[in-house]
């Protein structure tokens, strides 16, 4: 459960700003869109591969300059 302390006179803008990152922090938005469709085991080891390759690959770029 998520708890946000608003101190006297706060404003409840700031308050909602303060909700909203740490909700979006729990991830559970995202692992709700995950969950809605079922990927393959392999599928998922093809993408963390060319996810690290795309990686690697910035890490030189960058190691260029």
């Amino acid at each position: 459960m998520i708890i946000v302390q608003v101190k006297e006179g706060e404003n409840i803008e700031r308050a909602l700003k303060k909700f909203k990152r740490k909700f979006e922090k729990t991830g559970a938005v995202r692992e709700l869109r995950a969950r809605k469709t079922y990927v393959k085991p392999s599928v998922k080891n093809r993408m963390a591969k060319m996810k690290a390759i795309y990686v690697n690959h910035l890490r030189l770029q960058e190691e260029e300059y």
